[in-house]
């Protein structure tokens, strides 16, 4: 495993095929494509897609440095800013159509979360002060209109009175707080802080973090908990394996970006412990790949695109923590092969959604919609090539 090989799949694979979405005509991206490559130009945008978007040539950029990366960021940037923001109660949208107009208004903290990671980042390649300025603004709406004083509130209707948390909410229950949430919060505020660290913000890191150790991370069964009521009740029993294997190297950035010593050592046992329950129980030790998850009991084994993403980082990030495991690095190398050989549409380059059967793909899923984005897949290669850069 070389940063080589992530680097070239970057460069040579991903970058090419969402080069191919961009808009021209109403801006953003497009945002559906079927599994033979067919764009549909009048799908609905995602935001939380065209966020992950300008994230991703926003920090590609940052990596390659090739002025046309920062040029579809720029793109990317635009459309978010003039489209996707809500310019009467403030926020981002959960959706607008394919010439840009609101089409879902719902607004949830994922969604303003997402926004604030993609403009951070922005700001980074870019140095645009304005983009920086939005960031602030949708850090400061979640903190007045999307939280308690137990945490961070899922759904809100456009003018942010409370909703249904249905958007994030699976496996038969409605969370009153989700993991997810909170984890992408965290992401969020992790990369703004690296952008511009503000005492405001590093203050929010804190609290986040004392909630993963606190209500989310459950020691005993070495995972965190999935869905939870408004009093952190837990409202299933339930492994989401690529949700532990994310949170647990997220946990670590966003404690090296804070550099408090004391954070870092009061998160350790959060970190390391995520990584060693999803090693033991979520791996499909056949294929070395990683399993969806196990809901009471009952082992989902699919392999999902994203969580195989995840599960590259996230177990070299165990492996850089814990040097004397070189079975974590095994395991990242192992999936990284895995993912080569079925999950890489050989086709288009892309990455197929979901494979049930090694021996059957299911080569008709959708490459892109609302949720499938370069984000995944797109991270996983820059953190490597950092990653094997620097050990070399």
């Amino acid at each position: 495993m070389e940063a080589k090989e992530f680097r070239e799949h970057l460069v040579n694979d991903l970058i090419p095929f969402w080069n191919r979405l961009k808009d021209e005509k109403y801006g953003g991206f497009y945002g559906y494509v079927d599994g033979d490559g067919g764009i549909d130009e009048k799908k609905e945008k995602g935001v939380i897609l065209n966020s992950r978007i300008l994230w991703f040539y926003s920090a590609a950029y940052s990596l390659l440095g090739e002025e046309t990366l920062l040029s579809m960021a720029s793109h990317a940037y635009r459309f978010l800013k003039d489209c996707c923001l809500d310019t009467e109660y403030g926020g981002v949208y959960w959706s607008v159509s394919y010439d840009g107009k609101p089409l879902d208004t719902t607004k949830h903290s994922y969604n303003q979360a997402f926004a604030i990671y993609a403009l951070s980042a922005y700001y980074m390649a870019s140095g645009e002060r304005e983009a920086l300025s939005l960031a602030y603004d949708l850090y400061r709406l979640i903190e007045e209109k999307c939280r308690d004083e137990g945490g961070y509130l899922e759904a809100f209707a456009r003018d942010f009175s409370p909703a249904q948390n249905d958007k994030l909410s699976e496996n038969g229950v409605m969370a009153d707080r989700t993991m997810n949430t909170l984890l992408h919060v965290m992401e969020a505020y992790t990369q703004l802080c690296q952008a511009d660290p503000a005492e405001e913000v590093k203050t929010s890191l804190r609290e986040i973090l004392a909630i993963f150790r606190e209500k989310i991370y459950n020691p005993k069964l070495l995972r965190c908990e999935v869905f939870f009521d408004a009093d952190y009740g837990t409202l299933i029993d339930l492994d989401s394996y690529g949700h532990d294997i994310e949170a647990s190297w997220l946990i670590e950035r966003a404690c090296k970006v804070l550099g408090e010593a004391e954070t870092a050592a009061a998160m350790r046992p959060v970190t390391e412990g995520l990584a060693e329950g999803v090693f033991a129980h979520g791996l499909d030790r056949e294929l070395f790949a990683l399993n969806n998850e196990c809901e009471r009991g009952v082992l989902n084994t699919t392999k999902i695109w994203w969580v195989q993403a995840e599960a590259v980082i996230g177990f070299y990030n165990a492996y850089e923590l814990c040097p004397d495991r070189p079975a974590y690095r095994e395991c990242a190398e192992r999936i990284w092969a895995f993912i080569r050989n079925y999950v890489i549409d050989p086709k288009s380059r892309e990455w197929i959604e979901e494979i049930r059967d090694v021996e059957q793909i299911d080569r008709t899923q959708a490459l892109v919609h609302p949720w499938k984005c370069p984000y995944h897949n797109g991270r996983m290669c820059m953190e490597m090539i950092r990653r094997l850069s620097e050990s070399v």
